[in-house]
């Protein structure tokens, strides 16, 4: 057996803090420590530590250094900045991806958006915002760029702290009816209204932020 290489264990370190911090098992203002959560994790510090760059770099963590590292706090502001730039993302890559699509994609919307429907009427978070991600990764794996691709990565977890919250206090975290749109949109091939829905679900993100308790900007 190879070792693993060091990158997989960054990156597994990083996905599993990010999800922890989004998900609010470490809670807004949480103190993390490299050893203590590489001892949780089964690695070693040096791994944990690179994902703390990155989560401070996206802005989930932020660091003083030689005094602590902590979760930041939910800020309505970020969150609106994290939902224009996403969004904008998300309309980019619908307007590349629809002429291209197959009819397998479609459906692969179509089943996932009914997994979505159904989680939200049985209040599963986890299982709304993942069925959410797969009919909106449908069509940024379509349109095949990277950069847009790798934007949506970094800014989602800034709006999903939210979203998340606010769905588990009984709110709605998206639309069904909005991804029916959608599909519907992309199945017709008609490039201008998926691309008007796209933006409408991704003003609804920054409407939400809006919400705000004013405390979230503190």
């Amino acid at each position: 057996m190879e070792p693993v290489p060091r990158t997989l264990l960054r990156d597994r370190a990083y996905a599993a803090i990010r999800d922890a911090i989004v998900t609010g098992a470490i809670e807004p203002g949480a103190v993390v420590r490299d050893a203590d959560l590489a001892e949780r994790l089964g690695l070693s510090r040096a791994p944990v530590r690179e994902a703390f760059a990155r989560l401070v770099d996206e802005g989930l963590l932020e660091s003083k250094p030689q005094s602590y590292t902590r979760v930041t706090p939910v800020v309505a502001a970020d969150v609106r900045d994290a939902a224009a730039v996403v969004g904008a993302m998300h309309e980019l890559v619908t307007r590349v991806a629809v002429p291209g699509l197959f009819a397998a994609d479609v459906e692969t919307m179509r089943a996932a958006n009914t997994r979505f429907a159904a989680a939200v009427r049985t209040g599963d978070v986890d299982g709304a915002l993942q069925a959410d991600d797969e009919v909106h990764d449908v069509l940024v794996r379509a349109a095949g760029n990277r950069a847009a691709a790798a934007t949506i990565a970094r800014y989602t977890p800034l709006v999903r702290r939210l979203e998340r919250r606010r769905f588990g206090e009984g709110g709605n975290c998206r639309s069904t009816g909005l991804h029916e749109r959608l599909i519907e949109a992309c199945a017709a091939g008609d490039v201008d209204e998926a691309v008007r829905v796209t933006a409408e679900i991704w003003r609804s993100l920054a409407d939400l932020a809006d919400l705000a308790d004013p405390a979230d900007d503190d």
